[in-house]
């Protein structure tokens, strides 16, 4: 069904409807290029609401900058947009919508808060780019922020936050490590020039903390301990809790992270990605990532804790929100690797149920596998055994190895079942624990796996 605009739009979204044909049938990148071109620098945008002054944010940030309304409510329109059907379409419109706004509400020698408005948008569009299954692009887009060296420090944190995040999901650690560092010297060297303590507080801890989720993925507990002290404020939530509660989980401190978890989640929930300057957030840290790996760790944790029926609940939520986030259609809920990640948690849900109350769960355990790794787009052992550039990499070892486990019980799938270990044991590359004590955490002092839905890694 068509969405229904303003009448004051027409005559932008005809341009946009025009171009449906090209979406279809060149993909978004060519269509944003095709439009940009029916589109001149003069075209005006549709307000919906009277605007007055200028909106003056509190910005956690070197200075309080007047950001440009109708760039706010351009980038309101063009999210919801893009997410209203969840299309290739959809998407390749919302990315229309901000191409727009830069080209003619925000050109060089605007208002006094251009490069804060223009950061604002670039944050918009790297998670366009970013739902819409263009990472490399998305990346792209985020280090275009920190050229904007008069814009607001919490729109380049949240930046580099998003940096950070989108490198861990590629597997690029070393990249993720560097960027977390230049995030923290940013801090120390332009820090004293926020003039409010709680601003300064805020960035620290989200600075702090994605170097902590850094050092987790990297195995170095010691570091991210030290980096992760400043996140035990109890009124901290976002990625910088989600994260801490994360290494406690993996510390085994499941109260604690239980009770970060259920904050994060419910406060989380309270808020947008741009009506509050502290919670400045893009690409993979969006807050609907952030409830979407807050929900579906606390539903590992109940799993870890043996209370299964709880965790059954808590990550049938996770896939649910996973589904209505990802969407439907050429990018639907069936087809996102997301959503594969949080089946993978399902299915090693059951199989450490089934290892608890000596039951059999094979078959559904078998199905969830071979849809999780068909989700995460893991070609066949017959077409590429390699273990080199394969993508969640992390995920797909661990459903492989879940599925080997569960085919070499069954004598005429036993050598399936090796082949399968063999490459996920060849795979696995966590430093903290081997790919069997991930599978196996029936002792009460095994160490435990915790999945990010965010980066797509076992932490």
């Amino acid at each position: 069904m068509p969405l229904r605009l303003p009448k004051t739009t027409t005559l932008f979204t005809a341009a946009i409807t025009s171009n449906a044909a090209t979406v279809a049938e060149t993909g978004t990148g060519t269509a944003i290029r095709a439009a940009n071109r029916r589109f001149s620098p003069r075209t005006s945008f549709p307000i919906f609401w009277p605007l007055s002054a200028p909106i003056r944010l509190l910005c956690a940030g070197n200075k309080i900058p007047t950001a440009n309304p109708v760039a706010f409510q351009m980038i309101d329109y063009a999210i919801g947009l893009a997410r209203a059907q969840k299309s290739d379409e959809s998407y390749a419109q919302g990315l229309l919508v901000l191409e727009q706004c830069l080209s003619s509400q925000l050109r060089e020698g605007g208002d006094e808060g251009i490069e804060d408005s223009k950061g604002m948008v670039w944050l918009a569009v790297s998670t366009l780019l970013y739902e819409s299954g263009h990472t490399n692009e998305a990346i792209e887009t985020l280090l275009r922020i920190q050229g904007l060296t008069s814009s607001c420090l919490g729109i380049r944190v949240a930046a580099v936050e998003a940096l950070v995040g989108l490198n861990l999901e590629l597997g690029l650690d070393d990249t993720s490590s560097v960027l977390s560092d230049n995030c923290l010297k940013m801090l120390e060297k332009e820090g004293h020039l926020i003039g409010d303590d709680q601003a300064y507080k805020v960035l620290d801890t989200r600075a702090k903390a994605i170097k902590g989720l850094v050092e987790l993925v990297r195995s170095d507990m010691e570091s991210a301990k030290a980096l992760f002290q400043v996140c035990e404020d109890e009124n901290r939530i976002g990625n910088a809790a989600l994260s801490f509660g994360e290494f406690l989980h993996t510390k085994r401190e499941f109260a604690s992270a239980k009770e970060v978890y259920n904050r994060v989640i419910d406060g989380s929930s309270e808020k947008k990605d741009f009506s509050d300057p502290y919670s400045l957030s893009s690409g993979n840290m969006t807050l609907q990532e952030v409830i979407l790996g807050a929900t579906c760790a606390l539903g590992q944790l109940e799993s870890h804790l043996g209370n299964f029926e709880d965790s059954e609940q808590i990550l049938t939520k996770a896939l649910k929100i996973a589904e209505e986030h990802f969407g439907s259609s050429s990018l639907g809920c069936s087809h996102h690797p997301k959503v594969g990640v949080v089946l993978t948690c399902i299915a090693l849900m059951f199989r450490h149920k089934a290892a608890s109350e000596c039951s059999s769960s094979l078959l559904i355990q078998e199905g969830l596998y071979r849809k999780a790794l068909g989700l995460l787009k893991a070609s066949a052992l017959e077409t590429d055994g390699s273990t080199d550039n394969v993508e969640y990499r992390d995920m797909v070892a661990l459903a492989r190895g879940g599925y080997a486990e569960a085919l070499s019980v069954q004598q005429n799938r036993k050598s399936e079942g090796e082949k399968l270990k063999t490459w996920a044991e060849a795979a696995w590359r966590n430093r903290r624990l081997s790919l069997a004590e991930a599978l196996d955490i029936s002792e009460p002092t095994s160490k435990v796996p915790v999945i990010d839905t965010r980066i797509c890694r076992a932490l």
